[in-house]
């Protein structure tokens, strides 16, 4: 059981206008859609399920968004795959354990991208960054 493949597809920012005054940052990923996609090594193939998901931070009152789009390539045992994506299908719904893997990966790799992203067009950082506090003597 493996992630083998991540890939952006989607990567857009939209700065409205100008920061004034407080912002607050809202940040949400969901997948949305599962697919079966075996790999194929040769002669061999691994079951395997394609996972697409959109990531957005949204920088409230309505002042900019970043939303980055993509999929995760997953392999595993043929029961889980056939499971995954009979769940799917029928009610949109992934084993809880599975998720989670699958959410890990993406928040690792959409947290880094959104950073850089809020850098380059000067937006707040949409995680909490750690910041050094000076103790007074």
């Amino acid at each position: 059981m493996a992630v083998v493949g991540f890939e952006f597809n989607k990567i857009n920012v939209d700065k409205k206008s100008a920061l004034k005054g407080d912002v607050s940052i809202n940040n949400n990923v969901k997948i949305t859609d599962v697919k079966r996609s075996d790999l194929v090594v040769g002669p061999n193939k691994q079951p395997g399920l394609k996972f697409e998901f959109e990531y957005e931070s949204a920088y409230e009152p309505d002042f900019a968004k970043i939303v980055l789009g993509g999929s995760v390539l997953f392999i595993g045992p043929e029961d889980l795959v056939k499971e995954t994506v009979e769940g799917w299908g029928k009610e949109k719904k992934v084993k809880k354990e599975l998720m989670a893997v699958i959410l890990n990966n993406v928040l690792d790799k959409c947290n880094v991208q959104s950073l850089i992203l809020s850098s380059t067009t000067n937006l707040p950082p949409p995680i909490r960054m750690p910041k050094v506090e000076v103790k007074k003597d």
